[in-house]
């Protein structure tokens, strides 16, 4: 159909909106080709005038009829453009409360922020059996799928739950897991559903934090495989974790919190089983004290460490065990209040009577001297010598920091290997459904290497998304000589590139690491002198010499603080 019937008078279209984003007008007049101006009325009675760039000739817009306005599937819509996609959700959300919204196969969720009574017993029995067409949409219709996909096609399933953070993602993912556990038969193990979902708390407690937009965010990524047996009866799991952010174990920006498990150890500190472990509030230690905002609304860390002990024996993990945990997380708590003194513009010390150290160390079982010696010295070994040499306040502070961080994520570590021990399965498994709960995009004042690397990895699987969302299900049509108008999708491959190919950030910062005076000045240089007139992706920030932008597919200018900085394991 031509423009100008499409644009005609009563025609109503969406206008960009520096408030609203998108504002709804109607045409008070015909459009004619070659016409510069369209003139429209807004709801409010407003008349304004649209002016059209006379180089791309491109017009506002137009708004789908009112009768497919809130369909529960987005392609069901004449128009499917972004205003048309953020006025179907509005109005699903606020009018009907709403939070589901099909995009064919995918599911687009809302976070209503707010606890719903649509997870219950009863709802899961309600979408088990059914087609993911046949009923509202939901994230158990999603579930159903994927577990009646597996039994029917004999194929192995995945549910990727993506998304910015505080989406929801880490909530959809336990709710997916919920459903299989639930609609499975028992295998004829006690308790492996129970112990499936008790896997929850526990990684919650130990790789969630409070940030700024999320009071319950994920600092890390996961992938769970959840086994089923021959009669699709729930066998056991198995969980990979990617992209701990290890910087919050030693550094909270303003609003933040720590890992939740330190706030719980603090808040139980009373019971008389952690009395040895001599810690307070979580006011009085430099690892929790940082973003000055101890306490979640609502929360009580004393009764969420109640459930993570309840889970960890759930899972089969002895009191010793579960002690133990809780003694390497009170040492790293007293290791942040060791204090580093200047001797000299490049000597520091600690006192070998510092209080947070000797609780440190006897908590860890090392000795108090050696530990303040090497937190201030280094060795350097060369062919026919070995020297060691004392360290500046800085470095021994940051080499703290070092241990800390490596403390913490081997820890970590070992619980998740605990977790899988514990979810192993006799039963051989058939199949299998993997859900993964990935980083949602983020952009801070200040982006860590970490933080780069999470939004590296949104990039790698939006480009998934893209491949099997769109490029490969429209060279399905054009096979099948289906009429078909191409979408024009958001190809991310040159971002990708900017990062990871030969010459890109991630070569140049090897490079800059293998350098003898490698540093965050000197890196920024090269990025700049590199990249700045060769890839539009790559910006830099007027009033910064040592920092970049990158240009990400969710974000125009994420920036990101040059790091190379390489710091020392005691």
């Amino acid at each position: 159909m031509a423009a100008s019937e499409l644009y005609s008078k009563y025609a109503r279209v969406w206008l960009p909106d520096a408030t609203e984003v998108w504002k709804s007008a109607e045409l008070i007049k015909d459009y004619t080709p070659g016409d510069l101006t369209l003139y429209l009325q807004l709801e409010d009675g407003t008349v304004v005038e649209y002016k059209i760039d006379p180089r791309t000739k491109n017009l506002p817009p137009l708004r789908n009829p009112n009768i497919l306005v809130g369909e529960n599937d987005l392609t069901a819509l004449s128009y499917l453009h972004e205003p048309a996609v953020l006025h179907n959700l509005k109005v699903r959300f606020v009018d009907s409360k709403l939070i589901y919204t099909y995009c064919g196969i995918v599911l687009v969720a809302i976070n209503p922020y707010e606890n719903l009574p649509i997870y219950e017993a009863d709802i899961i029995n309600a979408y088990s059996g059914q087609n993911m067409g046949d009923m509202d949409p939901h994230i158990f219709a999603v579930a159903e799928e994927a577990y009646k996909q597996m039994a029917r096609d004999e194929r192995n399933q995945s549910i990727i739950v993506s998304g910015e953070s505080g989406a929801g993602k880490t909530v959809s993912a336990k709710y997916a897991m919920r459903y299989f556990a639930t609609v499975s038969c028992s295998s004829g193990e006690t308790n492996v559903e129970e112990r499936v979902l008790a896997s929850s708390p526990i990684m919650e407690a130990l790789g969630n934090a409070k940030t700024t937009r999320n009071d319950n965010s994920s600092r890390f990524g996961k992938y769970i495989e959840i086994g089923f047996d021959k009669k699709y009866c729930i066998t056991g799991a198995n969980m990979r974790t990617y992209l701990l952010e290890k910087s919050r174990v030693v550094f909270q920006a303003h609003g933040e919190r720590n890992y939740h498990i330190f706030y719980q150890l603090c808040a139980s500190s009373h019971l008389s089983e952690f009395k040895a472990f001599k810690l307070g509030c979580a006011d009085d230690f430099h690892y929790t004290n940082q973003g000055q905002s101890p306490v979640i609304d609502r929360v009580d860390d004393a009764k969420e460490m109640r459930n993570t002990r309840k889970a960890f024996s759930l899972l089969g993990i002895s009191e010793n065990e579960q002690m133990e945990i809780y003694q390497i997380l009170a040492a790293i708590l007293h290791l942040s209040n060791v204090e580093v003194k200047d001797q000299s513009a490049d000597r520091s010390s600690i006192l070998p009577n510092d209080a947070h150290l000797m609780v440190f160390c006897e908590l860890m079982g090392v000795a108090c001297e050696e530990m303040a010696h090497w937190l201030c010295h280094r060795k350097l070994k060369t062919t026919s010598e070995t020297y060691v040499k004392p360290v500046t306040k800085m470095d021994a502070v940051n080499g703290r920091d070092a241990l800390a961080k490596h403390i913490y994520a081997r820890l970590f570590n070992w619980i998740v290997g605990s977790i899988n021990n514990a979810l192993k399965s006799a039963a051989k498994q058939h199949s299998f459904i993997g859900v993964l709960d990935i980083y949602g995009f983020e952009t801070f004042d200040v982006n860590s290497f970490e933080q780069f690397c999470i939004n590296y990895a949104n990039e790698k699987l939006q480009q998934q998304f893209n491949l099997h969302v769109f490029k490969l299900e429209q060279e399905e049509y054009m096979r099948e000589e289906i009429p078909w108008r191409l979408i024009d999708f958001y190809d991310n491959q040159p971002c990708i590139n900017l990062i990871e190919a030969k010459m890109g950030i991630l070569d140049l910062l090897d490079e800059e690491c293998k350098m003898p005076k490698g540093s965050d000045n000197t890196w920024a240089q090269k990025l700049y002198n590199t990249l700045l007139k060769q890839n539009a992706h790559f910006d830099k920030p007027r009033l910064s010499n040592r920092a970049f932008i990158i240009h990400h597919f969710a974000d125009k200018s994420t920036s990101v603080r040059a790091s190379s900085r390489r710091t020392r394991t005691p």
